[in-house]
Order: C-alpha cells, then sequence, then structure tokens
C-alpha cells in the first residue's frame, strides 16, 4: 500500500467520473466549451493518471458553435458494460437563464480509445446524466431535470427512467428518486449496487465551497431511498482552513481487489493577504479551477464513510497493488512535428481544422489563421492548455506579419470570453509592427500600452513571447532574439481568472494559457507558431 497525492488531476478537471475495466482504471471530466469534448484518463494505481481519450471530438458528436462561456459538456457519465465503454453527457446550450438548457446524448465504443458511435438522443430535460448497468441486465438513466419551475432552487429532484439498448430509447415513466436536502441544488447522481442495496450518490451545496457529496441507499433501484446517518459523506465546508476546497461531486468504484475508493472534484484557493477567509462568502480565488481528488472508502453497517473524515484530504491510503504508472513530467514542450494537434491542446467551442490552422501547410510550425476576436463565441483560432501550476513559464516563438491594426497574434492568458489577457504583435499605423497588451476584465476592457506601443525591429523575423505566473500575479515578456528578454511593463492579477473571481452560479471552468490569432478586417491573415512550452516553478 503507499499513498495517493491529491489533487490526481491538477487543473480544469472537474465532476470526474470513475470507471473499471478488468485493472484499468478511468476518469472522466467535464470540459465545458473547450473542444475536443470529455478529457479520459487511464491509472493502474489511481495514482498518476495520463490523458488517454477525448472522445467527442466531431461536430456530429458536439456542436458549440455559439455557446455560452461555462456551457458545453457538463459531468459526464462513464461505464464499461456489456463489451463496451458508454458516455452520456449534456451540451449546455443556455447559462445565463433562469433555468438553463441543454441536449443530452449517448455514445459507444468498444475501446477507451475509440471508435466512439454517433450520439443517441437522450432528451433535453435535465443535465448532469448518468446511465446504471443493473445485474439483471437493464439499464437504467438518472438524471437532474431542469425547466419552467426552476434551475435547481427550490426544485432539487433526481429522476429515473429506464433505457432500453436494442431500441435506443427511454421509458416515458419516470421515476423521481429524491427530493433533496436543506443543503439543495441537488445534481450529479449516480447509483451504486452492493450486497442487495442500492446506493444513490448525489452532489448538493451549489459547485461553490458549500459543495457536498451526499448519499443514499434502497432495497429496490426505485426506492425509497434512506439518507446516510451522516447525510453528508464529504464536504470541505466545516473546515475553512482546509488545503482541498469546494469539494463535492463525487463518483464512487471498487478496484479489482475489492477496495473502494471516491473520486471528486475540489480546488485549492489562493489568498489574498489581509483579506478574512470567509470575507464575503469565499474562502480565496481558485485560478487553477476545480480539480480532482479522490478519497479511500470504508464500509461500516452496509455504509460507506470517507476514511479519516468527511474532509477531503491531501494524502490518502492507495490501494493493495502495485505502482504501474510513470508520474508523468510536469514539464511541456510542444514542437508543432506532428500532422494532429498535441492532445493537450484544446480549441474553443470548434474542432481544430483548415478554418482555424493547419499543422502542414508549414511542417514544424502551428499555423494560426485571424478570426475572430478573444470576445467571440463563434470562431477563434485559439489553441491553449490548462494552467496545472500556481508558479510556471509559458513560452512561444512566433512569425507573423500584420498589415493593419484589425489583425494581430500573440499570447493569451484565458478564463472566458469576458475574461482573459493578450499579449500581441499588431501593425501600427506610421510605425509598423508593434507589442502591445490588452485585457478585458468582467467585459471591461484596458489598453495600457496603446500610447506608447513596444516597437517590433523591421528586421525582426521572429518575435518570442512569454508569460511568468506567479502565484496571484503575472507578467508578460518578448524578445526578439530569444535569449535577451524584456519585461512588458504591466503586472496582471492571476487570481481574476478565476470563477471566484467572475462570480455567479454559471462559471465553472479554469485558467488556460494559450496562442490566438484575430483578423476581424476580413483581408485574411496567419501566423506561424515555432513552439509552446510550458515550464513549472519550483522553489
Amino acid at each position: 500500500m503507499y499513498n495517493i497525492t491529491n489533487p490526481i488531476l491538477t487543473g480544469f478537471n472537474p465532476d470526474p467520473s470513475l470507471c473499471r475495466q478488468g485493472e484499468d482504471y478511468y476518469i472522466a471530466t467535464s470540459t465545458f466549451e473547450w473542444f475536443p469534448g470529455v478529457r479520459i484518463y487511464h491509472s493502474r494505481d489511481l495514482n498518476n493518471w495520463s490523458l488517454i481519450s477525448t472522445p467527442l471530438d466531431r461536430v456530429s458528436m458536439l456542436d458549440m458553435k455559439g455557446n455560452p462561456d461555462s456551457g458545453g459538456i457538463w459531468a459526464p457519465c462513464l461505464s464499461y458494460a456489456d463489451g463496451l465503454f458508454w458516455l452520456v453527457y449534456t451540451d449546455v446550450k443556455i447559462v445565463d437563464s433562469p433555468w438553463k438548457n441543454g441536449r443530452n446524448y449517448l455514445v459507444t465504443a468498444p475501446s477507451i480509445e475509440g471508435p466512439w458511435s454517433e450520439p443517441i438522443p437522450m432528451g433535453n430535460g435535465g443535465f448532469d446524466p448518468s446511465l446504471f448497468h443493473d445485474s439483471d441486465g437493464r439499464k437504467y438513466y438518472i438524471y437532474r431535470p431542469w425547466g419552467p419551475r426552476h434551475h435547481s432552487d427550490p426544485h432539487s429532484t433526481i429522476v429515473l427512467q429506464e433505457y432500453f439498448p436494442q431500441t435506443q430509447t427511454l421509458s416515458p415513466a419516470r421515476k423521481t428518486l429524491f427530493t433533496g436536502t436543506a443543503l439543495r441544488y441537488t445534481e450529479g447522481a449516480h447509483i451504486y449496487h452492493k450486497e442487495g442495496w442500492y446506493y444513490l450518490l448525489v452532489a448538493e451545496g451549489g459547485t461553490s465551497y458549500e459543495h457536498a457529496v451526499v448519499l443514499l441507499r434502497a432495497k429496490s433501484i426505485e426506492g425509497p431511498y434512506e439518507l446516510h446517518p451522516d447525510v453528508t459523506v464529504m464536504t470541505s465546508w466545516h473546515l475553512p482552513e482546509n488545503p482541498l476546497q469546494k469539494s463535492g461531486h463525487g463518483s464512487l468504484l471498487e478496484t479489482h481487489t475489492g477496495e473502494w475508493y471516491m473520486a471528486y472534484l475540489t480546488s485549492r484557493p489562493q489568498r489574498l493577504p489581509g483579506v478574512p477567509l470567509l470575507a464575503s462568502g469565499g474562502r480565496g480565488y481558485c485560478s487553477l479551477g476545480r480539480e480532482t481528488g479522490i478519497a479511500r472508502i470504508t464500509w461500516r453497517d452496509g455504509w460507506p464513510y470517507v476514511e479519516g473524515g468527511q474532509h477531503a484530504q491531501l494524502t490518502v491510503p492507495g490501494p493493495q497493488m502495485a505502482e504501474s504508472n510513470v508520474p508523468q513530467n510536469a514539464s511541456w514542450h510542444e514542437n508543432f512535428d506532428n500532422a494532429t494537434l498535441n492532445p493537450e491542446l484544446q480549441t474553443l467551442r470548434i474542432p481544430f481544422d483548415d478554418t482555424l490552422g493547419s499543422l502542414t501547410a508549414r511542417p514544424g510550425f502551428l499555423r494560426l489563421y485571424g478570426n475572430d476576436s478573444l470576445n467571440s463565441t463563434f470562431i477563434q483560432s485559439t489553441v491553449a492548455r490548462r494552467w496545472q501550476h500556481f508558479a510556471f513559464r509559458a513560452e512561444t516563438r512566433m512569425q507573423f506579419s500584420p498589415l493593419n491594426f484589425q489583425q494581430s497574434a500573440g499570447l493569451t492568458c484565458y478564463y472566458n470570453t469576458k475574461n482573459w489577457s493578450y499579449c500581441f504583435v499588431d501593425f501600427e499605423e506610421g510605425q509598423g509592427r508593434s507589442i502591445k497588451v490588452l485585457q478585458l476584465d468582467k467585459n471591461v476592457p484596458s489598453w495600457p500600452l496603446h500610447e506608447q506601443p513596444i516597437p517590433v525591429p523591421a528586421d525582426a523575423q521572429s518575435v518570442w513571447l512569454r508569460v511568468d505566473v506567479d502565484q496571484l500575479v503575472y507578467r508578460y515578456s518578448y524578445s526578439f532574439d530569444g535569449e535577451r528578454w524584456q519585461t512588458v511593463p504591466v503586472e496582471y492579477e492571476a487570481w481574476k481568472l478565476s470563477d471566484d473571481y467572475i462570480g455567479g452560479r454559471g462559471f465553472f471552468t479554469g485558467a488556460f494559457v494559450g496562442l490566438h490569432c484575430e483578423d476581424i478586417s476580413g483581408d485574411g491573415c496567419y501566423a506561424d507558431f515555432d513552439y509552446f512550452s510550458y515550464e513549472p516553478v519550483t522553489d
């Protein structure tokens, strides 16, 4: 037995759904507006995980053009039965309304790498769908309904329908399994079966610091369900100093050796100096978004308990199996030598195709074609990866020849269309190319260098751009030879790229760093990026 270190998936990786096939373990996580949809990680020891599949990689499976910020893929559920992997998911189309609206689908595959089937519609009347495969071969679809009564509060219900795979249809009969506790915001339901009991696991308390995992059980899948003696099996709300906060949205798994674990989402807040922990109800700012942790489960009197207490823990005892994975090196460097995009990189809402760019037009370079601005929900030429550390350096070398001020390309730190910063090269009339920075802060723009832009030498064939993130702040820098660097004289707040700063119930992602090219003139332009690197900074 060894120790598992939390979080096991760092950076924006929320709503984990655990799945096992033999001695192989998988976690599927939400991706919201980032494409491809759903990220599936693999492990053989529950501690070391590697990205193995991004299944929703075709527009026929996931069409998010125009989706709102934090729309798209919410809380997928991955399961294995009958020689197939089953994945159900919601594509959320409306976020900023009294009730949300989306479309639910099911896809299957014989292997975790695919090929994944075309999607089967599963209705539009709910979110956080889950599929339970009973021992008698029957299948059940569980979800949180939404509609004109209200999105989540006070109508907190979990509904079950039988699913018939032969006809790919749902029974019209709906059974309400649970109407929630005083924590409210009941969602993220999963069903498990053990020793004659059906266990219903749900998330409650919302998606912020009050988040929790609640559990019930019944002798029949349709209930009636009784609450766990402690009601809540996991939460960090009662421990404001705990380093892992927002802990909730759990998923159970039994290992091949008969041990039990629960994956859950969690966040690591950074606290501003001089600000009390509970100021405005918050406990800090989570620029890395909602991550994934794991807890060991013990059973007493037919009930599961988190070993060591209800709260999320930084380390937990690992399973009784040999470590079989080599920890991934956190340093990352992409030279764009392949014809397909590195799986660590994602685009916004639409797939990477010849509308956005090319990896073959200039071998060894990522070519991005100019499209919409960073505040667009339609066609953005943005290729980005998650922040996974509180201190890191990201860098690129770019070749770009803009012809007017509506064309630009560079490096961005991005949360959503209304919250980002951008260090870029554009064309300054009468001066030629120049370097500027632009920030959108809750949709309010600022242009600190537009009166005194940094000129790019006429003979400079390349511009190197870099961002250094250091806990609560970050700064951009540039070079014209890759050796001598100058810092852009503007400091940005890293903590502003977080759910907590943006606020409200409807923002669920995390900070990204990426490459971007835009052209709103319609004249056409492109930028070539030679490499993209990400290097954590350690003490």
